[in-house]
């Protein structure tokens, strides 16, 4: 039971070598972009977060990272790292962590939450824009280069989608609205679909830049097709990346997403952007390092 988890700080040292485990075991024991306990701890001392959701025995069921800093001015705070154990999903511990994390950088300033997410991942994409309501702020190939030593980035790398969590409450609602829009408001039936590695027809910049609304597709479950089938999985991520630049370069923006269970699918719902709004999603074929 959720109500049985306790959500806080990590605390002792035991609390930051469970942390460092618990990366292990969700990126594998190959991984080498763990952050050690020293940074889980120190992050703490100027504004990061690093927290716990902790069952009654005190047993370390997932946790959420990030550091605090300035961008353009403004304080923000960059999420790097949130896990959950496998037997511990679909509880809403994910939730509870990134609401802690938006209630703790709210106290020292922060506007933004930003973090990446891998754009194949229909489960995570929903969950973003959806659940959260996310803006998406850039896409990035190969974030953290092709070799990360996890499982979980074989054969497709590590392209991502930069997105932006408002820490405010009302704007945060207001985002909320909009994602609630454009899946139930109907712009979106029958609008073209890119992106789709199984429809080789549907080219990438097929009909970017025609409608104000288009569409672009992903497999329900990249995981089970790398495991399967990885040169599959590697034609999604080529078609997929092709999509959204082009998509983002010609002034659309990330709306929602929606599923197709029947269809084995999930589907961004992408909207030109309106003069005077947000500004447009951008691209970089940097390696940078950022979230996860």
């Amino acid at each position: 039971m959720t109500s049985e988890v306790t959500i806080r700080d990590l605390e002792t040292h035991a609390d930051y070598a469970a942390c460092v485990a618990l990366q292990r075991d969700t990126w594998g024991k190959n991984f080498n972009d763990a952050v050690p306990a020293s940074i889980l701890l120190v992050s703490q001392k100027v504004g990061g977060v690093a927290a716990g959701a902790f069952d009654e025995t005190g047993r370390l069921l997932g946790f959420v990272f990030g550091i605090t800093g300035v961008h353009g001015g403004d304080v923000v705070h960059w999420s790097d790292m949130l896990a959950v154990r496998p037997e511990s999903q679909n509880l809403g511990l994910g939730r509870r962590l990134k609401e802690f994390q938006r209630q703790a950088v709210a106290r020292v300033g922060a506007r933004s939450i930003f973090w990446t997410y891998d754009p194949l991942v229909a489960r995570n994409a929903h969950l973003n824009f959806n659940v959260f309501g996310v803006r998406a702020v850039e896409y990035a190939r190969d974030m953290y280069g092709s070799e990360t030593g996890s499982e979980l980035h074989r054969a497709i790398g590590t392209d991502r989608i930069v997105v932006a969590w408002p820490v405010d409450d009302e704007e945060l609602a207001r985002r909320k609205r909009e994602t609630t829009a454009a899946r139930d408001g109907g712009d979106y039936d029958n609008t073209p679909v890119l992106g789709d590695a199984d429809r080789p027809d549907r080219k990438a910049n097929e009909s970017v830049g025609a409608g104000d609304h288009l569409r672009i597709a992903i497999p329900l479950d990249i995981a089970v097709m790398q495991g399967r089938d990885p040169a599959r999985a590697k034609s999604w991520r080529s078609s997929t990346r092709a999509a959204f630049e082009s998509s983002f370069v010609a002034g659309y923006n990330i709306e929602g997403v929606t599923v197709d269970a029947e269809r084995d699918r999930g589907y961004y719902l992408l909207a030109r952007a309106v003069p005077g709004a947000e500004g447009a999603v951008s691209t970089t074929h940097s390696k940078k390092p950022s979230a996860r």
